[in-house]
């Protein structure tokens, strides 16, 4: 039976690519992977003098960094439990989660931790800082005493010289806790996911058996929040075990920011959101698309062919230019921008996953992607759609498998609504249904769903995607206002500003997209009006609009 070690991947990885770079900050410091594994033994002294053990939560709160990703592995690879928290919640918050999930130590940015009150927090043994690993905070004094004398414990521990034979990791079970992720959920509270070795494992394992393009010394840009699965796994530790070189945004991730960073680093694999990508491809190149000259071009056949193939080319050199896939995930991809890309042969594959499944559900490689769907079931994963007919009638997405979390800490209410038997079968919360060859196909969020005057299912992200790709428009939401369909729309102000509208013409150009809108839904589900938001709808750090903050 093949060993289903998360630890014993993360060690071969670092054994292998001992001399090689590892971690990056963009612009910053840089780790190989024997200097990230000389860091993770020294933490692993530090969380020893602070009596951590294996099973005991460790919390860490900061923006992405090279020292994050240490961090997080040196929690791993001693059997600590890792209770990555989302740098953007405020302080009542990280407080609340410090606590709940009995952390005994806190890393945490110099930014952060100005707001934060060790009062509040009395389980914690010490505060350090992500970077330079200073300590504002300890409780105790073995800790204090280690922690200003790490070297010194260092080389008593390693005398001579620290080789690879000296690295040495946990031995992990696949049942036992690895991760305790709190969802940033967009319907509501957060949950702290209780994730197990074997999910990660599980995860990692179908990403370097699929993802088999991306090879070892090759560079990967991490963009997405390492607090957040999608990022962690698929971006993080995969790209970690296989041997990549990872480069780390430090800063805001726009798009001229994140460009630049693919001209330097030339990724063959792109982890992103839609948002990201959807504002990369409406900024640089649908503008070239609007040109009269480019419009005529694109109705001649024989032109229209040889004219999309340079617009490939230009779209792939701005990503890098040995991109080789780019899979999208955390939302629906725009319609507009999803058929222009399939059209060009651009290499894109939608994947589809969830904090409880660590986070993969399914995917397909862009070769064999389908438009709309989001692939197939993954590897020790299965896929049920709860609906009498689910090739045409979309029923809950039920899942199952080595992926699927064990259940939310301290919260038996929540792990029972999603697990309601003992059939091992979880409800996703999506809606959807599944083709003959196993392609799934979205419709939107059960929570979301609302029901039509005669009981129909309405899925407001269907009638959103076709609102979104009209003009001026940014975003929307769709909402139930007593029985009534009502669009919440925050318009593109700036492309409006460009074009010198005024506030009266932008109105216009609503009340036709409405009109247009309605006459592409059936009766039941056509909007009744709209609301124009001046500032752009909250989001989770996904990008996920906070559905529950706009409910009538």
């Amino acid at each position: 039976m093949e060993n289903q070690s998360l630890n014993a991947l993360i060690k071969d990885s670092i054994l292998k690519n001992w001399d090689n770079l590892a971690l990056s900050d963009m612009g910053g410091i840089n780790y190989r992977y024997k200097d990230a594994a000389e860091m993770m033994a020294k933490l692993h002294i530090l969380f020893e003098a602070a009596d951590v053990k294996p099973g005991d939560k460790v919390a860490i709160c900061g923006k992405n960094s090279s020292t994050w990703a240490v961090i997080f592995l040196s929690c791993l690879t001693a059997g600590v439990v890792a209770v990555p928290i989302l740098h953007e919640f405020k302080a009542d918050m990280i407080h609340h989660l410090v606590n709940h999930s009995e952390a005994k130590l806190l890393f945490v940015d110099e930014a952060i931790w100005e707001n934060l009150d060790e009062n509040i927090m009395p389980d914690v043994k010490g505060v350090l800082y992500i970077s330079e690993l200073g300590m504002p905070f300890s409780r105790s004094k073995t800790l204090t005493k280690v922690r200003n004398n790490i070297n010194e414990y260092f080389g008593r521990k390693y005398p001579y010289s620290f080789d690879p034979k000296d690295f040495t990791v946990y031995d992990d079970k696949p049942d036992e806790l690895a991760i305790l992720s709190y969802t940033s959920g967009s319907t509501g509270m957060s949950k702290g996911v209780m994730l197990m070795f074997g999910n990660i494992w599980s995860n990692v394992r179908f990403c370097l058996d699929n993802l088999d393009f991306l090879k070892a010394g090759q560079g990967v840009v991490n963009m997405l929040p390492l607090a957040h699965l999608y990022g962690l796994t698929v971006d993080m530790i995969h790209p970690f075990c296989k041997g990549c070189h990872l480069h780390f945004l430090t800063r805001l991730p726009s798009p001229k920011v994140i460009l630049k960073a693919f001209a330097e680093v030339k990724p063959t694999l792109i982890i992103t959101v839609p948002l990201i990508l959807e504002k990369i491809i409406r900024n640089n190149v649908f503008p070239l698309l609007e040109k009269p000259m480019m419009k005529l071009l694109l109705k001649v056949p024989i032109v229209d062919d040889h004219l999309l193939g340079k617009i490939k080319e230009k779209i792939m050199a701005a990503f890098g230019g040995d991109l080789q896939e780019i899979i999208v995930g955390g939302a629906p991809l725009n319609p507009e921008v999803e058929k222009f890309l399939y059209k060009i042969g651009f290499p894109l594959t939608v994947g589809y996953g969830m904090t409880e499944c660590a986070p993969l559900i399914s995917y397909a490689p862009s070769t064999e992607s389908r438009p709309k769907s989001v692939g197939r079931a993954v590897d020790r994963m299965e896929v049920m759609i709860d609906s009498p007919d689910p090739y045409t009638v979309p029923g809950n997405i039920l899942v199952k498998g080595m992926n699927v979390m064990k259940g939310y800490y301290k919260n038996e209410k929540a792990t029972r609504e999603v697990f309601p038997d003992d059939s091992g079968w979880m409800n996703t919360g999506d809606m959807g249904i599944m083709d003959e060859d196993g392609f799934i196909y979205i419709s939107g969020r059960s929570k979301t769903m609302i029901l039509g005057p005669s009981g129909q299912n309405i899925y407001p992200e269907e009638i959103e995607a076709k609102l979104n790709i009209m003009p001026y428009v940014n975003e929307s939401l769709i909402i139930d206002d007593g029985g009534q369909l009502v669009a919440l729309i925050h318009p593109d102000f700036e492309s409006a500003h460009s074009q010198h509208l005024d506030s009266e013409s932008l109105q216009k150009i609503m009340d036709d997209n409405l009109d247009n809108l309605n006459q592409q839904l059936p009766a039941y589900s056509k909007v009744k009006r709209y609301k124009i938001m001046d500032v752009e709808f909250e989001k989770t750090p996904k990008r996920s609009i906070k559905r529950f903050l706009y409910q009538a």
